[in-house]
């Protein structure tokens, strides 16, 4: 693709369908969190608390946070810095969103490995109010998510390889695909 009036190319169009998905995901994690924690309050106010609801509603906060993340990765959402950026001409631009990109590739393929290989230190772990779920399956958030932000980091790392020019990057304004992440 080139310039700003073209199709958007392939890349951009898998990210937006990937978003698409991890946008259903984070929805129905508010759904189910917003849904136990009435559920916590409405027992709460009937004399009847529920030994399970902080912890269950403290994890599903952070699946929220950790496959939220990965939405963010995906729209491009992340909170930047990019001005000194910008005012780079486009082939310096490039570079520079190359390296950070591959930084952050190599920054959750870390957490991805550490992430699955400490579940099996926590196989023998569960949740204190409900022993039944293993901490394991609770921790999963953590290469699971790292392995939805790479798909969407490494796809943008390929779009951003490919592009010719800033508008070659799916929005059609240089400044906001370069300053969302």
């Amino acid at each position: 693709m080139t310039g700003a009036g073209a199709k958007p190319h392939a890349l951009a169009r898998f990210r937006a369908r990937y978003a698409r998905v991890l946008e259903l995901l984070v929805g129905a994690l508010m759904i189910v969190l917003a849904a136990e924690v009435t559920l916590g309050v409405v027992y709460r106010a009937i004399g009847a608390a529920l030994i399970w609801y902080d912890e269950i509603a403290s994890h599903l906060l952070a699946w929220l946070t950790f496959y939220g993340a990965a939405l963010a990765s995906a729209k491009r959402a992340h909170i930047g810095c990019p001005e000194l950026v910008a005012m780079m001409p486009w082939p310096a631009r490039r570079v520079v969103n190359l390296v950070a990109q591959l930084l952050v590739i190599a920054f959750f393929g870390l957490l991805g490995w550490v992430g699955v290989s400490i579940m099996p230190v926590l196989a023998t772990d569960a949740l204190v109010s409900v022993p039944e779920i293993p901490m394991s399956i609770v921790q999963s958030v953590i290469p699971i998510s790292a392995v939805l932000i790479l798909v969407a980091e490494i796809a943008y790392l390929l779009e951003l390889w490919q592009a010719q020019d800033p508008r070659d990057l799916g929005t059609g304004t240089p400044a906001v695909a370069d300053a969302l992440h």
